[in-house]
């Protein structure tokens, strides 16, 4: 019999948190946000370090840089949340065969990076559309899609089904990237 405590630290598809072992962390989403926060910090500090122009330039650097690593991670942290890896690959698991791209003997694990590829890809270019980055993300693609045999032109609709999945959590009823004024009729508000 299982523990608790084992279900939650030895299981990877949980994500655990490093620290804590609770399911759902993010640690590259609080890294990067750590690096980019640490890189603001380290910017005002050197602003504010020489307009000062005293010694406490350097120490405010190191200051400036370490808060600002701390609140960028936590911010990563935050953003990183908002997508968690392992429901979407669950989600996408359970209801892969039923897109009209999946021929019905096609392994999940064949469509698994472009899943992922277009989730991860929706966060980098946070308010820009699928076709203004789409050449991008095929350019992208030979490195980006692990063991998958799937061309870009045979991933891109999975990418794109994912992309629009968390670009637009859908209510009750409704299909990836159907906005809510389509579900219920054009003309509703």
């Amino acid at each position: 019999m299982r523990k608790d405590k084992d279900i939650r630290s030895n299981d990877p598809d949980r994500n655990p948190d490093p620290i804590t072992k609770a399911p759902g962390a993010h640690p590259i989403g609080t890294g990067v946000g750590a690096a980019a926060g640490g890189a603001a910090g380290i910017g005002g500090a050197i602003a504010a370090g020489a307009a000062m122009g005293t010694a406490a330039g350097p120490i405010g650097t190191a200051t400036g840089a370490a808060i600002g690593a701390v609140v960028g991670g936590l911010i990563g942290k935050g953003v990183a949340e908002g997508i968690n890896p392992t429901e979407e690959h669950n989600y996408w698991r359970s209801t892969y065969r039923s897109r009209p791209y999946v021929q019905a003997d096609a392994p999940y694990d064949e469509f698994a990076p472009a899943y992922q590829y277009g989730w991860e890809s929706q966060q980098r270019y946070t308010g820009q559309r699928w076709e203004d980055v789409e050449a991008e993300l095929g350019r992208d693609w030979e490195s980006k899609r692990g063991k998958s045999s799937l061309s870009w032109g045979q991933a891109k609709t999975a990418a794109r089904d994912a992309w629009d999945r968390v670009s637009f959590r859908p209510q009750s009823g409704q299909q990836p990237g159907q906005s809510e004024q389509t579900s219920r009729g054009a003309n509703c508000p």
